[in-house]
């Protein structure tokens, strides 16, 4: 037991080295940074660079912005998450169904996106010919100055990770039962779901709902697609003076960092003092007893819309890669071209399989070795707060300062720097998917194998890992799927040498050549729903082939 005591020492040390220590020290770089001292370059610490950051033009509207878009799509995709939850809380699948949504990567669904709400778009095309349109409306979309586009984008993203984490929470309550006591005293299903269950739900949402409102309010890749240019966000516009040749301009760029990770602290403990207020008035809408009545279309619509956008998306993307001749307001292209798909770089995507495999191998084991640990040492290693400082700070705020730390450290540039950066969101997701099954094995196929003489690492390779073959293949899928979606993670500590699937989408969004754009779009989506399809459809491959196999004996 001792032995197993400290190897669990052993392993919190060595995350700590790994993931908590380059956190800390990416965002303590940017914050001398922001007081104007660099590494190898010394200076003097002032505030110069907060009031050289305060007087950059538009930065009062970017500020603003970032709180309308980031606030308010959180607070819709809550507001949405709530009836669609209930909705499907007794659908069998429904999980199958929300993961490859969630899968797509941010950049693909915003180029697919930006694609649909385009003035020479599908939905405006569909407009054309009842409206009489000759040529494509001269609406702002995407890129509105009111941040509609970019609200949108986020919505369709947060709301199936919501919907997920409310369907886990539920997992442990019998609501069929309390769904049941609630409609025998006249209740609507749907005022029973929203103001007796799921209140009870919301101390578990909150961690995900804090880190969905942190990527709101400091998103880079669907900002720079979908969000305002002139000004744009906070977050592009910290990402803008970082990329700008004068290294000068990277201490105003630190502080408008640490100015927006102040902003996320604000609203988050905003949003703390707010709930005490909203569940006053929930209570006082308990107490007055109204029934309500059902709406049995509403929810139904709400998740044809929701899976429909997305869906649409990625149509959109897969008929631009193959587009000829399109002229507007023609809903269909002419006829099929490839040859966009002759002008791919496909080492962008070897790139982006590399990376995304080597993370999630490297992340899958440091799961495996975690829960392995707490096993044969009898306690948890209580990571918790190791494993979601990466998810709720802003990438922006840390990942500059970590390449410099880098730096200091003798890892330069390049494909190594991404990965350890990319390991840094990959794991907690990672661990967070094998978790709960890992911990719902059943205890007594251990002691058996324990009790026929099996030792720890037998046990662990012959009898828990085979169990739990499907869920180490769903973090897997999991994994891959928030690398391939990595944007800053891979821009900053590669420094531009690493070209991923990710990067070179956005920046050919901003480009005249939309089929091109399509391509790499297209590619960047179907990368992890093909490692989700794997994860779902291999188990039961391989649990028919050994039933055929015990058969035929």
């Amino acid at each position: 037991m001792g032995g197993a005591h400290r190897a669990v020492t052993g392993l919190r040390v060595a995350l700590l080295l790994l993931i908590g220590a380059p956190v800390g020290l990416g965002a303590g770089l940017t914050a001398l940074a922001a007081l104007g001292w660099q590494p190898g370059l010394g200076g003097d610490l002032s505030l110069a660079g907060f009031a050289q950051a305060l007087a950059l033009p538009g930065i009062g509207r970017s500020v603003w912005l970032t709180l309308v878009t980031g606030l308010g799509a959180t607070l819709i995709a809550l507001a949405l998450s709530v009836p669609l939850s209930g909705w499907l809380i007794g659908r069998a699948g429904a999980a199958r169904v929300l993961a490859p949504l969630l899968a797509v990567p941010h950049a693909a669904l915003a180029l697919g996106l930006a694609f649909l709400l385009a003035p020479s778009g599908w939905i405006a095309r569909l407009l054309a010919v009842p409206l009489g349109w000759g040529v494509p409306p001269a609406w702002p979309l995407p890129g509105d100055p009111w941040g509609g586009a970019l609200i949108v984008g986020l919505v369709l993203k947060e709301v199936p990770f919501l919907l997920l984490v409310t369907l886990a929470a539920a997992a442990s309550r019998d609501v069929a039962a309390e769904m049941a006591v609630g409609r025998s005293l006249g209740y609507a299903p749907g005022r029973v779901w929203a103001r007796l269950i799921w209140p009870q739900l919301y101390p578990a949402l909150r961690l995900p709902l804090f880190i969905t409102l942190s990527f709101s309010l400091s998103v880079v890749d669907m900002a720079l697609i979908l969000g305002p240019s002139h000004p744009p966000t906070l977050a592009v516009q910290i990402l803008r003076l970082l990329m700008a040749p004068d290294l000068a301009l990277r201490v105003p760029a630190s502080a408008l960092a640490l100015v927006l990770l102040g902003l996320i602290a604000g609203v988050v403990a905003l949003w703390i003092g707010a709930e005490r207020g909203v569940a006053s008035l929930g209570r006082h809408m308990v107490r007055a007893g109204r029934r309500g009545r059902a709406w049995p279309g509403c929810a139904a619509a709400g998740a044809a819309l929701g899976a429909g956008l997305p869906l649409l998306a990625l149509a959109g993307l897969a008929l631009w890669s193959v587009a000829g001749r399109w002229t507007f307001p023609q809903l269909w292209p002419e006829g099929p071209s490839l040859a966009r798909w002759g002008r791919v770089d496909w080492s962008v995507l070897g790139t982006t399989l590399g990376l995304g495999v080597t993370v999630t191998a490297l992340a899958l084991a440091l799961a495996v070795a975690v829960l392995e640990a707490e096993d044969r040492a009898r306690r948890p290693l209580r990571l918790g707060a190791l494993i979601v400082l990466p998810l709720l700070l802003p990438q922006i705020g840390f990942l500059q300062g970590l390449t410099s730390g880098f730096l200091v450290l003798g890892l330069p540039p390049g494909p190594w720097a991404v990965i350890w950066a990319e390991l840094l969101f990959v794991f907690p997701y990672v661990l967070l998917a094998l978790a709960g099954p890992w911990r719902a094995l059943d205890p007594a196929h251990l002691r058996a194998a324990a009790g026929l003489g099996a030792g720890p690492w037998r046990v662990l390779g012959r009898i828990k890992l085979p169990l739990l073959q499907r869920p180490l293949m769903v973090a897997a899928a999991i994994g891959f799927a928030v690398s391939a979606a990595q944007y800053l993670a891979v821009l900053l500590p590669g420094a531009g040498r690493v070209a991923v699937l990710a990067t070179e989408a956005v920046t050919l969004s901003s480009g005249a050549d939309r089929r091109l754009a399509a391509v790499y779009g297209l590619l960047l989506a179907l990368l992890p729903l093909l490692g989700f399809a794997a994860a779902l459809v291999v188990p039961d491959w391989q649990a028919r082939d050994r039933r055929g196999a015990g058969d035929g004996s």
